[in-house]
């Protein structure tokens, strides 16, 4: 399998522990390239320690994680390379404009000033926020913060996307909006999403599910095969015992 046929994202047999408590245990999935994939579990589920198992900032001690077929563990320039994040915590410098912000993320990964400014106009145009180029970050609403993480994350062409709860203490149209902006870049760009949530609302029909529940994989599929004729809250609270936010 070459880097252009493998899949964005291959977790296989991935197990974590802090000390005795075990955090992950046998997780495996796969995320395709330009699939928007949810992964779905209640606040420690694990999904947080999944993501820094993936972006290397907690060393892998079991298990494989390839991204675009590059090991995390034995190839970590390359995999890394080809991966963007948006983390729970904010990321960008509110003291900066968002071209500043753009300029100094491109050069950590070689970009060129007029090459970073080109590629982020363009990101910020399918985000809405073309517009607010030169104003500072701290002039924003959280919503067009989010966005514009969003975008900057794109700025290197990843062929993965990685959102750990990126729309936690956004309304219901923030999040909305940032859910359907997500879903047209991975489409637009065919790169493959994991979209970390707790919220059922920010599954879409059609897309892949991956339910996290104590560190366990319960079920995989698409919407459809996972909820049935019951619906995806339902199924939910069938395979973990537990409320989903809607």
């Amino acid at each position: 399998m070459t880097e252009a046929t493998a899949p964005a994202l291959e977790i296989d047999g991935v197990s974590h522990s802090y000390g005795t408590r075990r955090a992950l245990s046998d997780v495996s999935f796969t995320v395709e390239r330009g699939r928007f994939a949810a992964l779905l579990g209640v606040n420690g589920a694990g999904k947080t320690t999944l993501f820094n198992l993936v972006t290397r900032l907690f060393d892998m001690r079991a298990g494989r994680i390839r991204v675009c077929g590059h090991s995390v563990r034995d190839a970590p320039t390359d995999a890394l390379a080809r991966l963007g994040v948006v983390f729970q915590s904010r990321a960008l410098d509110a003291n900066l404009t968002i071209a500043q912000n753009i300029v100094y993320h491109g050069a950590l990964h070689g970009m060129r000033r007029s090459e970073a400014l080109f590629r982020g106009r363009v990101l910020m145009e399918r985000v809405r926020l073309s517009d607010r180029m030169n104003d500072k970050v701290g002039e924003l609403s959280g919503g067009q913060v989010r966005r514009a993480e969003i975008a900057r994350a794109m700025l290197s062409s990843p062929s993965l996307l990685l959102c750990d709860e990126a729309t936690v203490g956004l309304d219901v149209m923030s999040r909305a909006d940032i859910v359907a902006d997500v879903h047209r870049l991975a489409a637009e760009e065919r790169i493959g999403v994991l979209w970390a949530t707790h919220l059922i609302d920010e599954v879409r029909p059609g897309d892949d599910v991956i339910v996290l529940h104590e560190g366990s994989v319960r079920a995989t599929g698409t919407v459809e095969e996972i909820a049935g004729d019951a619906g995806l809250d339902a199924a939910f609270r069938r395979l973990t015992g537990a409320e989903a936010a809607a």
